[in-house]
């Protein structure tokens, strides 16, 4: 038999024994309590609850443009003849892969917002970066050329070396340039250089001779050099060009130069506007196209005046979707359509939309003659680019704006 004493030491350690588990438990509850609440709130947490809506969203991401094309070959061009364009373009149509499947999206609606926020936010719509009406524009690059006269050949000889900092002009984020070469004021004979596929730095090193021209007519000339982004379904896109008057330059020994590319003008005067109003439905689906009227067109026939009517093409990449065009307005150059066309557009592919309007002259005894276009996408000049946005910004209403025609 235990002694009292005993006895009470082993009660007081029962109850101390008995505290302790008591107090470990609470602390242990305490604990766990805690990390529930901080996994409620826990950046971590939130990020894997939105990794599904993200994957959507990064499987729309920026289109890589896949063009085929041939480089085209440059000759000598003898004086009084014309040059020649010796390859054929060929190659495929760009592989659509934005159908392919992605993880399933939270919402339709969330989606549309992901998208349209996106793309306000990344629309390059300032005007200080563009040139539009002589406001300053972005960085256009440099080119490296070098020109030469040889007296005893009687032989004008261009080379065109390099090309640096060009300015990106494709969706993929690069550009296709190649180089036109004229000696003004004669506009009819050119020479054009190799294009360089998705080169923003492009070598070209290729020598052009202008054969039995005569040093006293070579001085009266001006060299132009307009460099342009390639494309094969479309116009190809200028990005910058250089004029050298060459009475001012020492042609008896070969020099070379840098300069800057400045904007291409377009010499041929105004050709007109065009009103019309976008009306993008996210639920539909859909872009509404309605072409308004246009006033001061230029004048294209004999009589001074045209038969205008508009093309309307729906593109998604480089590839022409669907074409619409309106009636023709005979000898008008101030017409007026009021024509809606509509386009059904899967919201995941309006980055990579483009809508091409034409205005162009009908002639019944020739081809008819193009007045000027306008590029409405979220990465064109100023003004396109702000219809663009104000488009996606106000889903089903129908935006209006003015348009000036381009070459």
């Amino acid at each position: 038999m235990h002694s009292q004493g005993e006895a009470n030491i082993c009660s007081e350690a029962a109850s101390s024994l008995t505290l302790d588990t008591v107090l470990i438990s609470a602390a242990v509850v305490v604990c766990l309590s805690a990390m529930v609440a901080m996994c409620g709130i826990c950046k971590w947490c939130q990020r894997k609850l939105g990794k599904r809506h993200k994957s959507s969203l990064e499987a729309v991401g920026t289109p890589d443009s896949n063009r085929g094309r041939n480089e085209k070959k440059a000759i000598k061009l003898p004086t009084g003849n014309k040059p020649v364009n010796t390859a054929q373009v060929q190659g495929q149509l760009p592989v659509d892969d934005s159908d392919r499947k992605t993880e399933p999206r939270s919402s339709v609606s969330d989606l549309v917002n992901s998208l349209t926020s996106e793309m306000l936010m990344l629309s390059p719509g300032s005007e200080e970066d563009y040139c539009h009406e002589g406001n300053a524009r972005e960085n256009l690059g440099r080119i490296q050329f070098s020109v030469g006269y040889n007296f005893q050949e009687s032989t004008f000889t261009v080379k065109i070396l390099k090309a640096t900092e060009l300015p990106a002009k494709d969706f993929s984020g690069t550009s296709d340039p190649f180089v036109k070469i004229y000696l003004l004021p004669d506009k009819k004979h050119k020479l054009e250089t190799k294009v360089k596929r998705k080169n923003l730095n492009p070598h070209w090193n290729e020598t052009f001779l202008f054969e039995g021209f005569p040093y006293e007519k070579v001085v009266q000339r001006i060299m132009y050099l307009q460099v342009l982004d390639y494309d094969r379904f479309s116009r190809n896109d200028p990005i910058g060009e250089v004029s050298l008057p060459l009475n001012k330059v020492d042609l008896t020994q070969t020099q070379t130069f840098w300069k800057d590319l400045k904007p291409c003008s377009d010499g041929s005067g105004s050709r007109g506007e065009l009103l019309l109003s976008l009306c993008y439905n996210p639920t539909a689906n859909t872009i509404t196209v309605n072409i308004i009227k246009a006033r001061n067109l230029k004048a294209m026939d004999l009589g001074g005046t045209s038969d205008p009517y508009v093309k309307v093409w729906l593109m998604h990449k480089d590839k022409k979707v669907e074409k619409k065009k309106t009636v023709v307005m005979k000898r008008c150059l101030n017409p007026i359509f009021n024509e809606s066309f509509i386009f059904e557009i899967p919201t995941e592919k309006l980055r990579e939309t483009t809508i091409i309007i034409t205005v162009m002259d009908k002639d019944k005894l020739s081809r008819n003659d193009v007045i000027g276009k306008i590029y409405l996408s979220w990465k064109s000049g100023p003004g396109e680019v702000k219809h663009w946005k104000d488009m996606i910004g106000r889903p089903r209403q129908a935006v209006a704006q003015w348009h000036q025609l381009k070459a």
